[in-house]
């Protein structure tokens, strides 16, 4: 299908060329008298053509930089369509296509406009491809096409209600009103798509390019991801597309205090709390979504798409813009049973049930670590403090016992499972997170403690923790817990030369320890709760289990042999160079 505004003008340029030859030149005077187009429009629309089909190129036979176009009959071209399978973007490409759009922007521009694009593009070529489905559909019910036009381009069926004029070949159709134009369809997307709210709110194309450098890269940036079509995409291919924007750019915007966390630790974490379908899973400080995601690809690859269709998916974040970055991942991974919303969790929690916060089979966070500025009178002034805090208070300088309290408070009683990532010295400070920790401890809560290996997060070399608790730990398992020290487990990170990573046989042998839950020497050891009451409710991991330093065998016989060997060999030389000294003259006594 093409839009009104390009079917327009190829209707005016085969009333002028109809199959003939033209240039660039003679279709600027024909659109430009027609339509008022600059050459800049002119060249934008022959590109259109030339993607739909309906457009033939060939090099300029006087000038081989130029080119030479010509019209296809409308004919012909419908006879090619239903001949032809559209092909499929792959995964190769996009990766090109993104590392370009990167290029692009570098660090002078924030990477949140590539998403926004992306997406953009993503759900402008699927809109395209739902009307084209409803008006064949329409067609087959007897439907004229007026009739057609008009019933498939109702919102029933469309994933978004995108007004035509808002579409991305028309915003593309105005080079010189790009960003005018891209605000204007925002606000008309957020007014009409309520949950699309959040997602636009905090993006203005105005002030982006009142940059005049920022302009250029804005039309660059739509005209590389015109070069394409996201309708047909997998959204397994495009969400690796989405994550490997914000790893790519993850460094950077570690240095300005955004988090994100490395998806093997996510992996890691969601393998041990094992969620499965019909299930709830909660992330209190979602970000971009990465806990929820994986979660979501977790039950999918053990259980298949229709039953990962029945996990439920929560989140909460305080950063508009965060919280946009993950409404959009969700729906780049085609990821629909998931809920986002905005707002302080530690203050308002935004999900409530009855006089109280909602549970969750699953609750799973990387929260800030060390977040400081929640002290005992701020959290008394947030809902359902009592609930949520019945442990007690931490200091000011540090929230990390206040988001593990809220995170088992949301847990499900009778069998919620809970794990955090989290800093290594809520695990040993004294004072009142010392008083929180044993309260906890001996609430038989805590199922095991993992020690990560340093140097995993792109904001800090500290190695990290990650808590598991569990509301009804099996008979074998209570009143003990689990020490992994998983140090010494990691891999060089592939793209980040100061960073390591978790390699995939590096998960496994952490899952498997915390599910046989037994003693491995150097890395794993169940310690009874008298123990940690013994050691001041320490739970340092380092203090119950560290790793064996392999000592290396020695094969005495063999060194020994080896050692005479080089014995014989120093003979050898010795006299070799007493030989060249008597042939030179010098004597015995000479050499001392």
């Amino acid at each position: 299908m093409l839009a009104d505004w390009l079917k327009k003008r190829y209707d005016s340029l085969w009333e002028a060329f109809e199959t003939d030859a033209f240039r660039v030149e003679d279709a600027l005077r024909v659109l430009e008298d027609r339509f008022q187009d600059d050459r800049e429009q002119v060249n934008v629309i022959l590109s259109e053509l030339r993607k739909a089909g309906y457009l033939s190129v060939k090099p300029d036979p006087e000038d081989r930089r130029k080119k030479i176009y010509s019209l296809k009959d409308k004919k012909e071209i419908i006879k090619e369509a239903l001949s032809m399978n559209e092909n499929k973007l792959t995964r190769g490409d996009l990766e090109r296509l993104l590392k370009r759009a990167a290029d692009l922007i570098r660090t002078r521009v924030d990477y949140t406009f590539i998403l926004v694009l992306l997406f953009y593009k993503r759900i402008c070529d699927k809109w395209k491809d739902e009307y084209e489905r409803a008006y064949n559909e329409a067609i087959k019910d007897g439907f004229t096409e007026e009739e057609a036009d008009i019933e498939a381009k109702k919102s029933t069926w469309h994933d978004f209600n995108i007004p035509e004029e808002f579409l991305w070949d028309r915003l593309r159709s105005e080079p010189a009103k790009l960003p005018e134009n891209f605000s204007k369809a925002m606000k008309s997307l957020a007014e009409k798509n309520p949950e699309l709210r959040d997602v636009f709110a905090n993006i203005d194309f105005v002030q982006f390019t009142s940059n005049p450098e920022n302009a250029e890269i804005l039309r660059q940036l739509v005209e590389l991801f015109s070069s394409y079509s996201l309708n047909n995409v997998s959204p397994d291919i495009l969400g690796e597309a989405y994550e490997w924007i914000l790893r790519y750019f993850a460094p950077q915007k570690a240095k300005e205090g955004e988090v994100y966390t490395p998806r093997e630790v996510i992996k890691l974490i969601v393998e041990i709390l094992d969620p499965k379908p019909t299930e709830s899973v909660y992330d209190p400080a979602c970000g971009s979504a990465g806990m929820l995601i994986i979660s979501h690809t977790h039950v999918k690859e053990r259980y298949g798409k229709k039953e990962a269709e029945k996990l439920f998916l929560y989140g909460q974040e305080a950063n508009i813009k965060t919280l946009a970055l993950g409404k959009m991942n969700l729906y780049i991974h085609d990821i629909r049973n998931a809920q986002l919303v905005l707002g302080d969790t530690l203050l308002y929690p935004k999900f409530k049930k009855g006089d109280g916060v909602m549970k969750f089979k699953v609750v799973i966070a990387n929260p800030p670590w060390n977040q400081d500025g929640y002290p005992e009178d701020t959290l008394k002034k947030g809902e359902f403090w009592r609930e949520r805090f019945k442990y007690g208070f931490p200091t000011k300088q540090s929230a990390d016992w206040a988001w593990i309290q809220h995170m088992l408070a949301s847990a499900d009683n009778q069998d919620g499972r809970v794990g955090v990532v989290i800093d290594n010295g809520c695990l040993f400070r004294s004072g009142r997170e010392k008083a929180i920790r044993s309260k906890v401890i001996k609430d038989d809560l805590l199922e095991a403690v993992i020690l990560l290996p340093e140097k995993l997060f792109y904001n800090t070399g500290a190695p990290g923790s990650i808590l598991v608790f569990n509301k009804n730990k099996p008979e074998g398992r209570r009143k003990k817990v689990l020490f992994i020290n998983a140090s010494e487990l990691y891999e060089q990170h592939p793209e980040v030369r100061k960073l390591n990573r978790l390699g995939e046989e590096h998960i496994k042998k952490i899952v498997s320890a915390y599910r046989e839950f037994k003693d491995i020497e150097g890395f794993s050891r169940i310690v009874d709760f008298d123990e940690i009451e013994e050691n001041d409710y320490n739970l340092n991991v380092s203090l119950y289990v560290y790793p064996v330093e392999e000592e290396e065998e020695i094969d005495i016989l063999a060194e020994w042999k080896a050692i005479k060997e080089i014995d014989r060999e120093l003979d050898k030389i010795d006299r070799k160079i007493e030989g060249f000294l008597n042939e030179l003259g010098y004597g015995k006594e000479d050499r001392g």
